[in-house]
């Protein structure tokens, strides 16, 4: 059996699942509106972690996929966007798991405005969350420099990635549906490379 297709697959469901968990996560200004959010839309709010948390595995399973295109030009700077891919998918999961803990706390009423106030500026968490953001955006702007070295998908694909790179500093000043849309140039350029990586033609080229 040819694991190519599955590994394909499963990347692009990742990124659509990544693109959903993304629309269903709601946006607040602050620890206030966090809290009433959580109490209000708990339902959605635990939709989007466990979406989130199932687009983190199946796009780590889709990193060998991502691969199959980078075999001659471009390897050596595709496994490292591959390795700080996976760094950010991981993220994801922990994020996700996050959101269900916080979840838990603000229905038991172990956490009230201040309390959430506090958690924003740990050090700690501040650490994990940009780790997180820097292994997703600087992973797809190093896949994308692989991909265009190595030619092996439409020049559309990893253009689509590096205009989802370069939205990122600017997305704080969109309104919060065109941030959030920002996010299906990444799941267009993965699902470029999914099908990209299921025709032997272009794994060839590699």
């Amino acid at each position: 059996m040819d694991w190519v297709p599955v590994s394909a697959a499963l990347l692009l469901t990742g990124a659509l699942a990544l693109g959903l968990g993304g629309f269903l996560l709601p946006q607040s200004e602050d620890a206030a509106e966090s809290l009433r959010i959580v109490q209000d839309e708990g339902g959605r709010w635990m939709a989007a972690a466990g979406i989130l948390f199932i687009s983190s595995i199946f796009l780590s399973l889709g990193l060998p996929a991502i691969l199959t295109l980078l075999q001659r030009r471009g390897w050596t700077v595709g496994v490292i966007s591959a390795v700080v891919l996976e760094v950010g998918f991981i993220g994801t999961a922990g994020f996700a798991m996050l959101m269900v803990f916080f979840h838990s706390l603000v229905k038991v009423d172990l956490i009230k405005t201040q309390g959430i106030n506090d958690l924003a500026t740990e050090t700690g968490l501040a650490i994990f969350l940009y780790i997180w953001i820097a292994g997703i955006y600087l992973g797809e702007l190093l896949l994308a420099i692989a991909l265009l070295r190595a030619k092996t998908t439409p020049l559309w694909v990893p253009l689509a990635l590096l205009a989802h790179v370069m939205l990122f500093p600017v997305s704080g000043l969109l309104p919060e549906y065109v941030a959030k849309a920002t996010v299906m140039l990444l799941v267009a350029g993965f699902a470029g490379i999914a099908i990209a990586a299921t025709q032997p033609t272009f794994r060839r080229i590699s």
